[in-house]
């Protein structure tokens, strides 16, 4: 007799990525920190909203590229 899919969020593969598991809300967080705090000291600065836009994007993807070379050498 099956029982369906197992639903035990410890038993997931590891290479599930969804946004519902700590690590991954972690990881988004972290980027999000780094891509908003580029946009803070922009606003601190009196930037205008372009360029406080440009930063928080710019911020985001070296955020982004500071997390994955930081799993890539604990990795």
């Amino acid at each position: 007799m099956s029982r369906g899919p197992d639903r035990d969020s410890r038993r997931r593969s590891a290479g599930s990525s969804s946004l519902t598991e700590p690590s991954a809300r972690f990881k988004a967080l972290f980027v999000l920190l780094v891509g908003l705090s580029g946009g803070t000291m922009a606003l601190g600065g009196g930037a205008s909203p372009l360029t406080v836009g440009l930063l928080t994007v710019g911020g985001v993807v070296a955020g982004a590229a500071l997390l994955w070379y930081l799993l890539w050498i604990l990795g």
